[in-house]
């Protein structure tokens, strides 16, 4: 078996044991809006929430150059804003990095010279595989008070946390059972396994998800070599020539990468 049949057989398995709350597989099925607008619908008890544009895995840039990726950042026929993430690691969905988040939301809506009076409302979403703030709840909600009166500030940015452990027959607690399954055929929320059964049983779905898995492995192999091109030239002082001969690339590649650290730098 060649590296190519290798990898595609990982990835016909990988796929096979895909669910909602991991990254690669949620990037693809959630490129449909009917999809994301049932998330949440769900998660904000709004039945009449349209979704009007949906992009994931959506880079958002800080002033200083430092970049986040949303996993799904979508935007209503009322113009308000909602990046939803996916975190099956508890230390990815702390406190300052929703913070983080909404700030840079804010930034990305924000034009030069509009008034700031007209910032659209936003909502950060945290869907977290473990209950990350512990109180067993299904959803927590986060916004801004006055501390003197409890009153709410009226900042319109808004943190909601899901606790993806929850199960009950809420429509939260279906919503988050789906999120686990492997198996379409188990899932309460047709939308949702229609999606999923595409990505693992249609065969041009299935394909359309080998490509993306294939995509996602040639950029971080193109990372890893990034990375190794970097330190060779900077911390070791060798030339493109001499980087080029020790790592055995074509010298142009070599050189391209170096342009673009420059670049960068």
């Amino acid at each position: 078996m060649d590296s190519k049949e290798k990898y595609l057989q990982e990835d016909l398995q990988r796929i096979r044991g895909f669910r909602l709350l991991d990254d690669d597989f949620m990037s693809k099925c959630f490129e449909d809006y009917e999809c994301v607008e049932l998330v949440l619908r769900i998660i904000l008890g709004k039945d009449d929430i349209k979704v009007e544009k949906v992009q994931t895995q959506y880079k958002v840039k800080n002033l200083q150059g430092r970049s986040i990726i949303l996993d799904i950042y979508a935007t209503d026929s009322s113009g308000k804003k909602y990046n939803i993430e996916i975190q099956r690691a508890d230390h990815g969905a702390g406190a300052r990095r929703a913070r983080y988040h909404s700030s840079l939301m804010d930034a990305d809506i924000t034009e030069p010279g509009e008034k700031l009076e007209n910032l659209e409302e936003t909502y950060v979403i945290f869907i977290t595989e473990n209950d990350v703030l512990g109180k067993e709840l299904p959803l927590y909600h986060i916004d801004r008070v006055i501390s003197e009166t409890g009153e709410y500030f009226g900042d319109d940015a808004h943190i909601i946390y899901v606790n993806g452990a929850y199960r009950d027959d809420s429509p939260v607690g279906k919503l988050m059972h789906d999120f686990s399954c492997t198996d379409p055929e188990q899932m309460v929320y047709e939308p949702l396994a229609k999606r999923t059964r595409y990505f693992k049983e249609d065969m041009k779905g299935v394909g359309s998800m080998c490509r993306a898995l294939e995509e996602m492995r040639n950029e971080t192999e193109y990372a890893t070599k990034k990375r190794i091109i970097e330190r060779l030239l900077t911390r070791g002082g060798m030339t493109v020539q001499e980087v080029a001969d020790t790592i055995e690339l074509p010298l142009a590649d070599v050189e391209a990468i170096a342009s673009e650290l420059q670049t960068v730098h």
